[in-house]
């Protein structure tokens, strides 16, 4: 381990092999770190936080925080997060509120400057989370979604995977899978395209979506007979078909 001499780790604290530790860095004495983890100087990590391998911390960031919940009571509750995840400058992630509750993140995220997340909220992996965005409490990010530069989510809402926000953007309802959603409030605009070809989707698998979209926001059906029809063509692209009907039927607020 390479700690820097004014760097502050309170009794208890745990840290793997290769952690490095940055001038006037807090560790709180219930953070386990993995290997290999940076935590730049100024970077706070709090709370009953377990940080996996690999990650970087950047300077005043604060991981672990106490929840902002005001029904918040002094539980005993967590931060988990996985490998190879960025934070940027000023970002904060909360614990959760309730006892025994956790705030999830996974692999391979990054949380550019100044973006939040509260408590209880559970991000997936390969998400970006843009400058000055934020999610409310127990929001849910799928893999591969971007939440773009000055975005807010509302609370109890979900974020598709591959879905997008766009910048400045207000979430009052669920984001559909694979779409990208604009606005205040935000509104479906159209799948996202750029997003599915980054990620090595087929045209063919593109197309698939390009149908979803037609179908819930350009078809004269109502709701209803829209999924029904999705329903007769899953069998065609499971992955594809079948995870946009499984987000759908799981929405208790419905979708953009």
């Amino acid at each position: 381990m390479n700690i820097h001499p004014t760097a502050v780790i309170e009794k208890g604290a745990s840290l793997m092999e290769g952690v490095r530790v940055g001038a006037h860095a807090y560790i709180g004495g219930s953070v386990s770190i993995g290997e290999g983890t940076i935590i730049q100087h100024h970077a706070s990590v709090e709370g009953k936080t377990v940080l996996g391998k690999n990650n970087n911390v950047f300077p005043y960031a604060l991981l672990g925080g106490q929840t902002q919940d005001l029904k918040y009571e002094g539980d005993q509750v967590g931060l988990v997060i996985g490998d190879h995840n960025i934070f940027r400058e000023y970002m904060s992630v909360h614990c959760g509120t309730r006892e025994g509750s956790v705030t999830k993140i996974g692999h391979h995220n990054a949380f550019l400057a100044y973006s939040h997340v509260a408590h209880d909220c559970d991000v997936g992996n390969h998400v970006i989370m843009s400058s000055l965005s934020a999610l409310a409490g127990y929001v849910e990010v799928g893999d591969y979604a971007n939440i773009a530069w000055n975005s807010g989510v509302h609370q109890f809402c979900r974020i598709g995977k591959y879905a997008m926000v766009a910048a400045s953007s207000k979430v009052l309802m669920d984001v559909l899978p694979f779409m990208l959603v604009e606005g205040q409030p935000a509104r479906t605009r159209t799948f996202n395209k750029i997003n599915l070809e980054r990620n090595q989707f087929s045209v063919e698998e593109i197309e698939r979506v390009k149908d979803i979209y037609r179908i819930l926001f350009h078809s004269k059906e109502n709701r209803s007979q829209a999924l029904l029809r999705l329903k007769a063509l899953g069998d065609e692209a499971p992955h594809i078909y079948g995870s946009v009907i499984a987000f759908i039927e799981k929405s208790q607020r419905g979708f953009c």
